[in-house]
């Protein structure tokens, strides 16, 4: 028989109360839902079985990066045609990262979306309550699933996970330095493919017009004015990356730049750059952890996408550290993506998904938390610029160009690595475009003992004629 698909659409619909909002292709070649925009591909049936055997969001994950789903058409728009549903269901839904539990106090069997879909900001099914099994449509939908995966147990997780390979404290500097290897250094060439030749991994700061190296270089440059760098003066560029933020700042600024990084991959990409401009005497890339810099004081520092890795239990650390290492007067930029507040805190978990196969032990914090934080450290916050629409328009170019190189970047890691970062953008992109996720530059200084944080009266103007991207 070929029904597969058709079944499973009456699943679905049993769930969700309305419609699939997308087509479905089954293992068997059967097809159900609306004849119109993108496809969702399911393979194989050990894509359904991944789901049941592994509640949470990590059964559809693996499934996706073991090439068990794919998509045709734009995954974007895909994710855009859930997005309406399970909003139109739900006005105000829980924010990014909520964990979503069974009346019983388990992980539902269809959380599998939970934190894929949060990433993009959309509720999990797990939150409808038809998902809580309450009667006997919702009880025989269950079976029905577990007729259509089959009898046999879930293949092994793909091997991008990290999951099973971390060991030791989490957030320890052997750990980190574990976690950072496992993002980092894919490899540069597949970074290039990504990112483009600024080789930047942060949200860029576009114009109407702007090309993503302008608008990155714009990004680099809004950093380098808000630290109001000066020849001659120290910078610490703390998760230098490859090196960009170091070599525009040494390069435009005149200044000398101190860069860490965990990554060797990282690093010897950096060190070349700097070389090949001529730039040894005014840049220093280490492969160090920020808590082991000694030659301070520096007159600033920048954290670009870093404070991502640090973890809520030790920020408060991370922060006291860039105090004690910056000068009296000195200025901080700290770039970060942040997400709502939870109704209870307590309550936040790391989103499987992330945890896996992106960023390994990565946490964001709301932004209050972040400023509590570095307030508390003794930094003066002077300045915060919300960039999401930013980051939104960044993702999407990255997107694009993963795409334009596919069969690069699959060559040059893995077929499921490149799947990883595809879904992994694209939920992230509609994630700050629906204002799920965000992303803030926070200027702090670090006063004199007199109270002076040797600042204008006015940081920057407002321009009432300024254009949307």
């Amino acid at each position: 028989m070929t029904d597969a698909a058709p079944r499973l659409a009456v699943v679905a619909e049993t769930l969700l109360g309305a419609p699939l909002p997308v087509r479905v292709r089954a293992w068997d070649g059967s097809e159900a839902g609306p004849p119109d925009g993108p496809v969702l591909v399911i393979h194989d049936r050990r894509a359904v079985r991944r789901m049941l055997w592994r509640p949470g969001e990590l059964g559809l994950a693996r499934a996706w990066v073991a090439g068990e789903l794919t998509v045709e058409g734009s995954l974007f728009e895909l994710l855009d045609r859930v997005a309406g549903l399970l909003w139109a269901r739900e006005p105000d839904p829980p924010p990014v990262g909520l964990t979503v539990s069974t009346a019983q106090g388990g992980p539902g069997p269809f959380a599998a979306l939970g934190g894929i879909a949060r990433r993009a900001g959309l509720p999990a099914l797990s939150d409808l309550p038809g998902a809580r099994w309450r009667d006997a449509s919702h009880r025989a939908a269950a079976r029905e699933l577990i007729a259509l995966a089959g009898p046999l147990p879930p293949p092994p997780p793909p091997a991008e996970e990290a999951a099973s390979r971390r060991r030791g404290t989490r957030h320890s500097k052997s750990r980190d330095r574990r976690a950072v290897s496992h993002h980092y250094d894919v490899g540069n060439d597949f970074y290039e493919r990504v990112l483009g030749p600024t080789m930047v991994y942060s949200c860029a700061y576009w114009s109407p017009g702007s090309t993503l190296e302008r608008a990155q270089y714009d990004k680099l440059d809004l950093v380098c004015r808000k630290l109001a760098l000066r020849p001659g003066d120290r910078l610490l560029d703390v998760g230098c990356g490859w090196g960009s933020m170091a070599l525009h700042a040494a390069r435009e600024y005149g200044v000398r730049v101190t860069g860490v990084t965990l990554s060797r991959e990282q690093a010897v990409y950096a060190r070349k750059r700097v070389a090949d401009e001529g730039l040894t005497e005014r840049v220093d890339i280490r492969i160090q952890d920020y808590r082991d810099v000694d030659d301070g004081p520096f007159d600033a520092i920048s954290s670009i996408g870093m404070a991502e890795h640090v973890g809520a239990d030790r920020y408060r650390d991370y922060a006291r550290t860039l105090h004690a290492l910056l000068r009296p007067g000195g200025r901080l930029l700290n770039h970060q993506i942040a997400r709502p507040p939870e109704p209870d805190e307590e309550a936040y978990r790391i989103d499987e998904f992330i945890d896996a196969y992106v960023f390994p032990d990565g946490e964001l914090s709301p932004l209050g938390t972040t400023v509590g934080e570095l307030e508390r450290a003794g930094f003066e916050v002077r300045d915060v610029e919300a960039l999401r629409e930013h980051y939104g328009l960044t993702l999407r170019a990255w997107v694009a160009r993963l795409e334009e190189h596919w069969a690069e970047a699959v060559r040059l890691t893995s077929p499921g690595r490149a799947r990883v970062w595809q879904l992994y953008m694209a939920a992230c992109a509609l994630g700050f475009e629906r204002g799920r996720l965000g992303v803030n530059q926070v200027l702090a200084v670090r006063p004199t003992a007199a109270g002076d944080a040797r600042l204008p009266l006015r940081l920057r103007t407002w321009d009432a004629e300024a254009e949307t991207v």
